[in-house]
């Protein structure tokens, strides 16, 4: 690998970080949206329950507000309740869109984040936190409401989404 900064533990995280979001995270979510019909990405199963389109806005918020604007200090112009109340439709292509921009916007934050700005406190939504424990909650974060999604798509077209096809999850047998 080289030398020390390469592998410190730093660059570590900021390298799953991205390859989470980037790499896991996006083609999922775009596995799940291309799946659905502009209805079911809206549908709400009752009132106490939000849309995939909810979700993939939710989501795009979040990381937004956490990442560009809490450790890129990008304006921060998240309106949180209006990713909950939108009815749609948004069309996949246009909240893929978003998500896509979203994600690329975030992995130029986190590459460019140095050792002392994953250490420094900060003050993100009303939680002070400092850019580890950012990335710590936007990586979890995501892959909570991607499971929701996940979900949601398992139950409504009874398919499986093959995110592990081809990969034997088995232990070892000796």
């Amino acid at each position: 690998m080289g030398n020390d900064s390469e592998t410190s533990l730093g660059d570590v995280l900021r390298r799953e970080a991205v390859y989470q979001l980037a790499d896991v995270y996006l083609p999922r979510m775009k596995k799940c949206l291309s799946t659905l019909s502009e209805e079911e990405i809206w549908h709400r199963p009752n009132e106490n329950t939000v849309s995939v389109g909810n979700l993939t806005l939710h989501l795009c918020g979040n990381v937004r507000q956490w990442v560009v604007s809490g450790l890129g200090n990008e304006p921060d112009i998240r309106k949180r309740s209006e990713e909950f109340s939108e009815q749609g439709p948004i069309p996949a292509e246009a909240l893929l869109e978003r998500l896509e921009q979203t994600i690329a916007d975030a992995r130029r934050v986190i590459e460019g984040l140095s050792e002392a700005e994953l250490v420094r406190p900060r003050k993100v939504q009303d939680f002070e936190v400092n850019g580890v424990g950012v990335l710590l909650h936007v990586v979890e974060h995501f892959s909570y409401h991607l499971g929701q999604i996940t979900y949601f798509v398992k139950t409504r077209k009874n398919i499986d989404t093959g995110y592990y096809a081809g990969v034997d999850l088995e232990p070892p047998k000796y």
